[in-house]
């Protein structure tokens, strides 16, 4: 079997979220929550909230050294999704996280499995824009991987909901 190998490959956790993924759930975000949107990025998605009706906390500070808002509706960056779980069970606030799918299948979303994690199925693929250095890449249109929604104290009806 070979081995999949390059140089020129870079890691980058730069992908903003498009208004309809916040469009998707807005019913299910309480209209009388602060809302504590922990990764800036390029800023456009608190503005997105915003647009939707909700009070928002959006500033470039450290997720890690702040604890702001009723609840936090975020997509974090995919590459510190350990670190981000570790940090939301110590302050156990409700959330709605953007995440692949495949992270239900990691060890440390199995510490939530006893603390009433639901999800919310997307009614087709997120199609992030992708920046790097703080510049938009033109791409192809679509997502190669499938996000859910990551609930937790979210009191939704069914722990999970497809949406159509």
């Amino acid at each position: 079997m070979a081995l999949f190998q390059t140089k020129t490959f870079q890691k980058h956790d730069d992908y903003m979220t498009p208004k309809y993924a916040w469009e998707n759930i807005k019913d299910f975000i309480p209209k009388d929550k602060v809302i504590y949107e922990a990764f800036y990025g390029d800023g456009s998605s608190g503005k997105y909230l915003e647009e939707l009706g909700f009070n928002v906390i959006h500033e470039p500070i450290d997720f890690f050294e702040n604890d702001l808002g009723d609840i936090i509706i975020s997509n974090p960056p995919f590459s510190k999704i350990k670190e981000i779980m570790n940090r939301l069970m110590v302050i156990d606030k409700p959330f709605i996280l953007i995440l692949p799918s495949s992270k239900i299948n990691t060890s440390y979303f199995r510490d939530w499995k006893d603390k009433g994690l639901q999800i919310i199925i997307p009614p087709k693929r997120i199609h992030f824009e992708k920046f790097i250095n703080e510049e938009k890449i033109n791409r192809k249109s679509s997502c190669n991987f499938d996000c859910f929604y990551y609930c937790y104290k979210m009191n939704l009806k069914k722990d999970i909901i497809w949406l159509d």
